[in-house]
């Protein structure tokens, strides 16, 4: 096999770094290398270009730590190349990564990326974000970020699901913070593609600050051993500030909301998305902090398996004291395929679980504008009757443009089924009655 130094290979291209050692264990094989690339599983790639490729030493156990590693392997194909991490190797990360200095970079994963379940750490060294107070156990960021492969990225959340029963994100008075599995600041034109993400301890992926985001064929999934401590708050997808999400061919099971795009996203396209035990595919929430305008608009939502949750389609806006204002708009819901789900079609105009006295003194400010729910089908579980549609609009906002055509939705409970609707201008398409009829 043929390698080459540190030095020759970057020195161009990566400046300072080149200066460096290859560190132990590590080996660079350049992109014309074919047979050297084809040794190590990176060679002839049906979508991707041959590349300078890094590879880094695995881990020996699951306290074998190797974040500095994992980190010279990023800065050592950055700017052009590959960070090849090996099928049968787990790499253990344990100290917090600050990689939002990427440019044209990909990270073959075909092993598994694994972060240590240290609570006492991962709680005193994080990336804070003030938005329902998340934090990170590492940050990419930068331009044209491609991470694909078979592999595995693993949050290994089951001691922080243990630690966490009982406790609910949104309490005021919470200070059990959990990390979010892949976190985007500050990037533009990242994709991911083939991975499987593992038991995050909290939101699986969240895309700050984020322009061209792109999943596709990936598989989430959260469970816990133990009956008495399940996920939570293990949402698929969760975005703020982004322009531009695009999720196609993926599958979710993880007990919250399947993806739910937050304040200021906009141009949203997801196709051919599988949901099974989860809170549905929910526009919001926004609206929650005070006096702050968000909005949510351009979304194409087309060809999606919704199966034993307890939304499916659904836009939510906070109402309350001391709350925000804004949008919803522009959202299309097409060929949308429910079973055995609470509540399939949703406009919630009073979250988070604000009752019914403190949203009509406090009603939401966000409006929902040019909504289209077509060709929804399938069956709800029941719980609430026989309404398989709840249309609730704040008497504070305006609620114009909601239409709904081809609804085949049966519930257990009888039929016909019922849609019900207060506050909504004009004709939605389908008969409707008031909630308190």
């Amino acid at each position: 096999m043929k390698f080459i130094a540190i030095g020759a290979v970057l020195f161009s291209a990566v400046g300072a770094f080149a200066t460096e050692r290859i560190i132990k264990g590590a080996q660079i094989i350049p992109a014309n290398d074919k047979l050297g690339l084809k040794k190590i599983g990176a060679y002839g790639h049906h979508k991707h270009d041959d590349r300078r490729t890094v590879t880094i030493r695995s881990s020996k156990s699951d306290t074998d730590d190797i974040s500095y590693d994992f980190l010279w392997g990023i800065k050592a194909a950055n700017h052009g190349g590959r960070l090849l991490l090996q099928k049968g190797k787990t790499y253990v990360i344990g100290k917090k990564l600050d990689l939002s200095f990427l440019n044209n970079i990909e990270v073959q994963l075909e092993g598994e990326v694994k972060f240590t379940d240290d609570i006492d750490y991962w709680q005193a060294n994080h990336f804070y974000y003030s938005f329902q107070k998340s934090i990170t156990f590492w940050v990419w960021g930068g331009q044209d970020i491609k991470i694909f492969g078979k592999g595995i990225l693993n949050g290994n959340g089951q001691e922080w699901y243990n630690a966490f029963s009982g406790l609910e994100v949104l309490d005021p008075d919470n200070t059990f913070y959990r990390p979010i599995l892949f976190v985007t600041d500050n990037a533009t034109r990242v994709s991911v593609e083939g991975i499987t993400q593992l038991n995050s301890p909290c939101w699986t992926n969240f895309f700050v600050r984020t322009k061209d985001v792109s999943f596709d064929d990936v598989f989430i999934n959260a469970f816990s051993t133990n009956a008495s401590a399940l996920p939570k708050n293990t949402d698929g997808f969760d975005s703020f500030n982004v322009d531009g999400l695009s999720v196609t061919n993926t599958r979710v099971d993880i007990g919250d909301d399947c993806f739910s795009p937050k304040p200021n996203t906009t141009n949203i396209f997801v196709q051919n998305l599988w949901c099974n035990n989860t809170h549905g595919v929910s526009m919001g929430s926004i609206g929650q902090y005070s006096g702050v305008e968000d909005i949510i608009e351009n979304a194409w939502v087309e060809n999606v398996t919704l199966l034993n949750g307890q939304n499916g389609v659904r836009l939510k806006a906070w109402a309350g004291p001391d709350i925000g204002f804004g949008r919803i708009n522009n959202i299309t819901y097409k060929d949308i395929h429910i079973e055995n789900t609470d509540a399939p079609i949703v406009l919630d105009q009073c979250y988070f679980d604000v009752n019914a006295t403190t949203c009509a003194e406090y009603p939401s400010s966000v409006n929902f504008t040019n909504i289209t729910f077509e060709n929804i089908y399938g069956t709800s579980s029941g719980k609430n009757g026989k309404v398989i549609g709840d249309l609730t609009c704040s008497p504070n906002a305006v609620c114009s443009g909601i239409h709904l055509s081809d609804i085949d939705i049966v519930s257990p409970a009888g039929g016909p089924p019922v849609v019900t609707c207060d506050g909504i201008d004009g004709d939605i398409g389908v008969e409707c009655q008031s909630s308190s009829a």
